[in-house]
């Protein structure tokens, strides 16, 4: 039985992943860019849940169309910088899932999530607010392409893949 946590991770379209890690190899610390850029949907699903949580996440892809989602800005995270997901029907797919883990949530994952894709992190606080004006003065919102969900070991450093999979359902959550 694993014990290594599970990520919950939302799949970009080829084009917007692609800009993501471009920006993600230009200004994250190369040392600790360990995997791609992403959209966190939950940082620590109980390992030993695998069979459940991989099942429902088929499941969630199966019924369901790819959710709207948009670039609405640019944000500061602590040393770091990231652009905000706005994204409802992502929110309420991921929902979907919490309910089904009731009681199995780390604090952390109880909460609704702040979607974002990170594009740089611990760097020193004048580098991030130089970054976080750079990119905020050319920044327009605009759609991004959420194609499916991903689920990964965490192994304190890179992830090691479970599995992905594409929405391909009519239903919008």
């Amino acid at each position: 039985m694993r014990r290594d946590p599970i990520i919950m991770t939302a799949q970009m379209g080829a084009a917007d992943q692609s800009w993501a890690d471009g920006l993600r190899r230009a200004h994250y610390p190369p040392e600790r860019n360990v995997v791609d850029a992403h959209i966190t949907l939950f940082h620590h699903l109980p390992g030993h849940c695998e069979g459940e949580i991989v099942e429902r996440t088929r499941a969630l892809a199966r019924e369901f169309a790819p959710p709207d989602a948009r670039l609405s800005d640019v944000m500061r995270m602590g040393n770091g910088v990231a652009f905000r997901v706005h994204a409802p029907g992502l929110l309420a797919l991921r929902d979907m899932v919490a309910e089904g883990l009731h009681g199995l949530l780390t604090a952390q994952d109880q909460g609704q999530p702040r979607l974002h894709i990170t594009v740089q992190n611990k760097v020193e606080p004048a580098t991030a607010r130089a970054l976080h004006a750079s990119l905020t003065a050319g920044f327009v919102p605009r759609p991004l392409a959420i194609t499916g969900l991903a689920l990964h070991f965490y192994k304190g450093g890179p992830w090691e893949p479970i599995g992905s999979w594409p929405f391909r359902g009519r239903a919008r959550a």
